[in-house]
């Protein structure tokens, strides 16, 4: 579903080059639960940034569906990231004037769909990611973890192709971050929707279903469980 084929990356830092992909390449099937781990400045996260269509890689070849998307316009690329992309951050990143039903609400609603259609999907999301009774929070009354279930809600209700979850549970303690762990591993099994993590954190590393290690902007190892 996913093709990068020799993606190179570099930033200056003053003087510097930094070389964060150097010449990468790599397939995700559909429906996988794959985690791209290494140490801080590997280049995982600029490779799920290039992958989700919020950063450009300086050369190399990026295909989603078919379709070589790294020669989109700034337009398509909005378009494609709002109908076909997911993201989780570790942030959360949620508004944080929006209830949690809002939250959600706001990425059906950036695709107009019918007003009955996004209430009936928004609250049947929350209801799966385990937030009923509580879709009228706001995000300051909802602890770490709850937030984080509002962002996965919002990343999986409008059905994406792809979720990107950038290290998902680097701000939540290991009992909750376990919880968000076995909750996304369960709505990939349920619903099929493709994960792609990128973390240093070995306990996503163990939940995934493929280990891909990068160091230095290059990948050392892909291991299939």
């Amino acid at each position: 579903m996913v093709t990068v084929n020799e993606l190179v990356k570099t930033y200056a830092e003053g003087e510097t080059a930094v070389h964060a992909l150097r010449g990468v390449s790599l397939e995700i099937g559909k429906g996988e639960f794959t985690a791209i781990a290494g140490p801080s400045g590997s280049g995982k996260t600029t490779l799920l940034n290039i992958i989700g269509l919020l950063d450009d890689a300086d050369s190399g070849r990026l295909i989603i569906e078919g379709k070589e998307v790294q020669h989109y316009s700034p337009q398509e690329r909005s378009a494609f990231r709002r109908e076909k992309l997911g993201f989780v951050f570790q942030t959360f990143n949620l508004i944080p004037v929006l209830t949690a039903f809002e939250n959600v609400a706001l990425a059906l609603n950036l695709l107009k769909l019918p007003e009955k259609e996004i209430t009936e999907r928004t609250n049947a999301m929350l209801a799966e990611v385990g937030l009923t009774g509580m879709e009228n929070r706001i995000p300051s009354k909802l602890s770490g973890g709850q937030q984080q279930r509002v962002a996965i809600a919002r990343a999986l209700v409008k059905k994406p192709l792809l979720v990107l979850a950038d290290e998902p549970t680097a701000n939540l303690d290991s009992a909750t971050g376990e919880e968000i762990m076995k909750l996304m591993k369960n709505l990939n099994e349920k619903h099929g929707i493709t994960f792609l993590f990128s973390t240093h954190d070995p306990m996503v590393m163990q939940f995934s279903t493929r280990l891909v290690k990068l160091h230095d902007g290059m990948i050392v190892s892909d291991e299939r469980r």
